[in-house]
């Protein structure tokens, strides 16, 4: 079969591998019908270290169950899934918890942990299928496919942001960051019943898709100018809440400066830093709570899905750009160029 891997900083292949198979009984072989490119694939393809490669890409998919381990219960052949970013069983203690991403099952953790097998290839073994695979309700054509792919990362990661941060009817909301991720953040908000929408991006098209899904106003400005027009947009006092969806460290600053005395500000952008200032003169002087964290988005499928099925949402509109497999090298310099939001790929 064919997989992409990564060989180190901007190279990226697609090669033939061998077959993925299946290994343990609570494994489920998937055929994969539809992935894509996360933001956060952008991450290694500036710095990965080539002597950790090649490594198999991609955490996202949905696709067609071609076999199952004899311990798999809920699952049969044929049955069309999603499946999340993290591997989880579902029955632990955390993910009782709904805090699925640190399930204790010792084959849990992430889809880069897994040796040999991403989402961005023809097929994938899943382990604790029973747990984390989600059966989806319609046929594998269905128009809503990009829509209801968006529930195994970006549309779970943007809803984690603002359930972590609590946003509530009437509440003023900033979004820093224009990317899948920051979109996402801004329709949980507007979902969750927040007043105010700012969305902190300068890529026109995709603040203008921002609109659509919810914000009230744009601000393209970053640094002091940024805060500065935030702060005014918001009476001076800034943000209830501020969802931090990029995870460098001026977007970090950018959220510190814009958020309200007793507020929060909720992390889901993937930092590419260790220390983030949290003294007195940053969270501590003004009640200001510190939320977020890798998104259990097992968690908030069952609540989701109903949204995409009935047409409240379209999160699929960030998905500009389709490839098969062979365009995927191209797929990742389009994001990296910012020439594309997020690239859908049909093996």
């Amino acid at each position: 079969m064919r997989a992409t891997l990564m060989y180190g900083p901007g190279d990226v292949r697609v090669e033939d591998v061998p077959d993925s198979t299946i290994k343990q009984p609570t494994d489920a072989l998937v055929r994969i019908t539809a992935s894509c490119i996360c933001g956060s694939d952008l991450h290694p393809y500036h710095s990965m270290d080539a002597a950790h490669g090649p490594a198999r890409m991609g955490h996202e998919l949905i696709g067609i169950v071609e076999d199952t381990g004899s311990a798999v219960t809920t699952l049969r052949k044929g049955d069309l899934v999603v499946a999340p970013f993290a591997i989880s069983d579902n029955t632990c203690e955390f993910c009782r918890e709904n805090l699925q991403t640190s399930c204790t099952h010792h084959e849990a953790g992430f889809w880069d942990g897994i040796p040999d097998e991403g989402g961005q290839a023809e097929a994938v073994r899943v382990p604790l299928a029973d747990g984390t695979l989600v059966k989806l309700p319609v046929a594998p054509d269905s128009a809503l496919m990009p829509s209801l792919l968006t529930l195994a990362d970006v549309l779970g990661t943007g809803y984690h942001a603002a359930k972590m941060a609590d946003v509530k009817p009437g509440n003023r909301v900033t979004v820093i960051g224009d990317g899948a991720v920051g979109l996402m953040a801004v329709l949980s908000a507007k979902r969750l019943g927040a007043e105010q929408i700012i969305l902190m991006g300068r890529h026109q098209t995709r603040t203008a898709l921002g609109r659509e899904f919810g914000a009230t106003d744009v601000v393209a400005a970053r640094g002091e100018e940024g805060i500065s027009q935030v702060r005014e947009l918001t009476g001076g006092h800034g943000s209830h809440v501020v969802l931090e969806a990029v995870g460098h460290m001026p977007a970090y600053e950018q959220a510190i400066g814009v958020v309200r005395p007793g507020g929060v500000v909720s992390r889901v952008g993937v930092p590419q830093y260790e220390d983030a200032p949290i003294g007195f003169g940053s969270l501590f002087r003004h009640n200001i709570r510190l939320a977020g964290g890798p998104a259990p988005v097992r968690a908030y499928i069952d609540q989701l899905l109903p949204d995409i099925l009935d047409g409240t949402i379209e999160p699929g509109k960030v998905f500009d750009a389709t490839t098969d497999l062979d365009g995927i090298p191209a797929g990742y310099k389009d994001m990296d160029d910012r020439t594309s939001l997020k690239v859908l790929i049909k093996p």
